[in-house]
């Protein structure tokens, strides 16, 4: 039988995360609008584990009455990002549980199933729209960079 530490412990726990990064539980603009559609899950960046990139996650909860969503304005990054909504259907994994809209270099895309799509850096994307949601979206982005920050293309 092999040796295991619990959770956090042990010499390489510092590598795992279990709770809500402190920078979204504060109060903040950001924070309570999104609270309106969306409950954070789990976040990682260089610093919460030194040499990670960056990855968020989130539940979208709620379809709000306000679209597109606010602080969602199109973007650019100089790195690659992997963007994924997935439902949460157990009897059908790629039944999204709602509609989602969002933009693709100008494109708009309405999406019904489980999607990943890749944004390679600098191509524009979003805005962001939760349209319709009949069960939870587990929500998640993945920026392969140490940080995250974005600029937005109004900013241009």
């Amino acid at each position: 039988m092999s040796d295991f530490v619990m959770n956090t412990e042990g010499e390489f726990g510092g590598q795992i995360v279990q709770e809500l990064s402190s920078m979204f539980t504060g109060p903040s603009p950001f924070n309570e609008v999104y609270k309106q559609w969306g409950d954070r899950l789990l976040y990682m960046d260089s610093s919460v584990v030194p040499g990670a990139f960056q990855m968020n996650t989130s539940w979208y909860i709620n379809a709000p009455d306000f679209n597109p969503l606010p602080y969602h304005e199109e973007h650019v990054h100089d790195f690659d990002e992997l963007v994924g909504f997935i439902g949460s259907n157990p009897e059908d994994k790629y039944d999204l549980g709602g509609v989602i809209e969002i933009g693709i270099n100008g494109e708009m895309h309405r999406l019904t199933k489980s999607s990943i799509i890749f944004m390679p850096a600098g191509m524009k994307h979003l805005p962001l729209a939760i349209l319709e949601l009949r069960r939870p979206i587990l929500h998640f982005s993945v920026s392969m960079n140490p940080t995250y920050y974005c600029k937005r293309t109004k900013d241009e």
